[in-house]
């Protein structure tokens, strides 16, 4: 397995889960007539769109990350348990982090922005694409060449 077949798969991924998620989310939004980006209070009872994103990011970064080790046949590759379950931990603090940063970011420079429901859901399709093609590629390359140099 070459890198190149491992970034097609990631693009493949990140399209669906791009798609997938993108509908879901217009699904869960789309009685709102708008729907705030960020809030700059933590201890604010209104669902906005980071919000939902984050939790997206970070369920979505350990799942795939699982989900790419057991769709991955290659002879040889590491146990799940630890190496792979550190993998996908250190995935979803990556995801986390991100989109905790961009979140911050736009809170502190745009504040209070108000979107629409399809533009919460291309956000939300948006992020999970990137997420699902990062972890997918992070994940198998990891695997492969510790794969390759354990031989």
């Amino acid at each position: 397995m070459n890198k190149k077949d491992i970034l097609k798969g990631a693009w493949i991924s990140a399209l669906i889960n791009a798609l997938i998620n993108g509908v879901v989310n217009w699904f869960m939004v789309r009685g709102d007539s708008e729907i705030l980006l960020t809030q700059d209070l933590i201890s604010a009872n209104t669902t906005t769109i980071f919000s939902g994103i984050v939790t997206l990011a970070t369920s979505l970064a350990f799942i795939l990350t699982t989900v790419s080790y057991f769709t991955l046949k290659l002879p040889g590759k590491p146990p799940y348990f630890p190496k792979v379950l550190m993998l996908s931990l250190r995935n979803t603090f990556m995801a986390f982090g991100m989109i905790v940063a961009v979140a911050i970011l736009v809170q502190k420079y745009a504040s209070d922005v108000v979107a629409t429901p399809i533009a919460s859901a291309i956000l939300a399709g948006i992020v999970a694409g990137i997420v699902a093609g990062v972890v997918d590629y992070i994940t198998k390359v990891e695997i492969a060449e510790r794969t390759v140099c354990k031989k």
